[in-house]
């Protein structure tokens, strides 16, 4: 029988683990979502043993500016943002700006990189490998971007990397536009200077199943970085939930 939240191992920092339990959130508040990563950094750092966390989900419309992003990367007046309702947040990870939507899966990785054995760089490029890898899988050719860093296809990019490393810990992770109205994803400069933003589903001509990719996503996440034992649970006993209505224009 699988674990429930209750039985996870993550109630337990003092039992040793190479495990990888992935929390499946569903569409969750981008603060909360920060919040969680938060707690989890500061548990995965008192272990001693290659115990890691994934959240996966997605998130309501919203943008946010990494350390490489500024406001210039806006390419709409404030106006416009506060009339779809979409907020704006500064955040201290990798990459630059980005807009966040449902269909966009959000995948936060929350990894002892010292004792895997994983330096920064490394990390990154096994980042890039598991996108490339899931994207292949839904039969979309794609190559690595190297500013910002991410994956693209014939379409555009449609994958991106806004990790941090924190102590040797990291958070953050990776963002891949699956079938997202683009529409709002177009309101930022997220790739300067060059290319566009895509999908994967732009590319392939028909909407792609959310879990499908998901799924295949999490598998070479945990491959990646040498997981075998994967611990799957759906939300999080410390997951607050809002309600945020979605502004849609045609």
């Amino acid at each position: 029988m699988p674990p429930t939240t209750a039985d996870s191992i993550w109630t337990s920092p003092a039992r040793a683990s190479d495990a990888l339990e992935v929390y499946l959130l569903g569409c969750v508040d981008f603060d909360a979502a920060m919040f969680l990563q938060e707690r989890m950094i500061n548990e995965v750092q008192q272990r001693s043993d290659r115990y890691g966390v994934l959240l996966v989900c997605e998130h309501p419309p919203l943008v946010s500016i990494g350390r490489d992003g500024t406001l210039s990367d806006l390419l709409a007046e404030p106006e416009e943002f506060n009339a779809r309702e979409i907020p704006i947040r500064r955040v201290n990870r990798g990459g630059g700006t980005l807009v966040h939507a449902p269909g966009q899966i959000a995948a936060y990785l929350i990894l002892p990189l010292d004792r895997l054995g994983i330096g920064v760089a490394e990390y990154q490029q096994r980042l890039t490998s598991a996108l490339i890898q899931t994207a292949q899988e839904q039969r979309v050719t794609a190559q690595p971007t190297a500013e910002p860093p991410g994956v693209e296809c014939r379409c555009g990019q449609f994958g991106w990397i806004g990790s941090a490393v924190q102590a040797w810990t990291s958070w953050h992770g990776v963002f891949l536009n699956v079938n997202p109205v683009l529409d709002a994803m177009r309101l930022v400069r997220s790739t300067p200077g060059k290319g566009r933003i895509a999908s994967m589903s732009q590319q392939c001509m028909l909407p792609l199943p959310m879990h499908r990719v998901r799924e295949s996503l999490v598998r070479h996440l945990a491959d990646q970085f040498g997981y075998e034992d994967m611990h799957p649970f759906t939300g999080h006993p410390l997951l607050s939930r809002t309600h945020r209505r979605v502004v849609e224009y045609v």
